[in-house]
C-alpha cells in the first residue's frame, strides 16, 4: 500500500480525538450549507440558524438538522411540529447573522412571508423545505430533529448557496457552473 502525497502523514495527525479544538478544527474542513429553521408557534415566529441540514430518506422523505440540546428556539420548533428549513444564498449573510445571535426581532432582517400558522419561508432563498416533526432525539450536546417533507421548492435562477468552511462563511468560486462527470457516483441512485 502506498500513501499519497497528499495524505496527511502521520505525525500531523492529532493522537486523541476528545480534544474539542481539534475535532471543530478537523470537522470544519468539511463545507456544510447554512439555513435557517423556522416554525409558527402560538408565541410568534422562531428560527435559528443551522450548519447541519441533509437530506436522510427518498422513501418516506426524510431530512434533518442538529441544533444545540439548550436552543429554546429548537425546542419551540419541535414543539409546534411544523418547521420550514430555509436554504440561505450567498446574499444572505445578514439573516444567517441575525439568526445565529439573539437578536430581537431576528425577522426583521431578509423579506419573511410570515403567513398566520405556516412556518416563515424566506424570500430569496435558494430553496425551502417545509417539514413535520418526525421525531427528535439527544445526538451529544445537540439535538436532532427529523422531519417529514410535505412541500418543497427551489429557487430558479443562478442563486448560489452560502456555505460554511473552515470557521467563515464562504462562497462558491466560479467553479460551480464546471460540468463534472457523474459516471463515477452510479451508487447515489441505488
Amino acid at each position: 500500500m502506498s500513501v499519497s502525497a497528499s495524505a496527511p502523514a502521520a505525525a500531523d495527525l492529532p493522537v486523541t480525538t476528545a480534544d474539542p479544538a481539534v475535532f471543530r478544527r478537523v470537522l470544519g474542513h468539511v463545507p456544510t450549507s447554512v439555513c435557517v429553521v423556522t416554525a409558527a408557534t402560538p408565541q410568534g415566529p422562531v428560527g435559528v440558524t443551522v450548519g447541519s441540514f441533509t437530506s436522510v430518506s427518498l422513501e418516506p422523505p426524510l431530512v434533518v438538522f442538529y441544533c444545540g440540546r439548550n436552543s429554546a428556539s429548537a425546542a419551540a420548533i419541535v414543539g409546534s411540529g411544523h418547521f420550514c428549513v430555509n436554504v440561505l444564498t450567498e446574499n444572505q449573510q445578514q439573516v444567517c447573522a441575525a439568526f445565529a445571535g439573539r437578536t430581537a426581532d431576528r425577522f426583521a432582517t431578509g423579506e419573511w412571508d410570515l403567513t398566520a400558522d405556516a412556518a416563515p419561508r424566506l424570500g430569496g432563498a435558494a430553496a425551502w423545505i417545509e417539514c413535520d416533526v418526525e421525531d427528535s432525539f439527544p445526538a451529544g450536546d445537540h439535538v436532532a430533529v427529523v422531519g417529514r417533507v410535505r412541500r418543497l421548492a427551489a429557487a430558479g435562477g443562478r442563486h448560489k448557496p452560502l456555505i460554511f468552511h473552515r470557521g467563515q462563511l464562504v462562497r462558491l468560486d466560479r467553479a460551480c457552473g464546471v460540468h463534472a462527470p457523474t459516471r463515477a457516483f452510479d451508487w447515489w441512485d441505488v
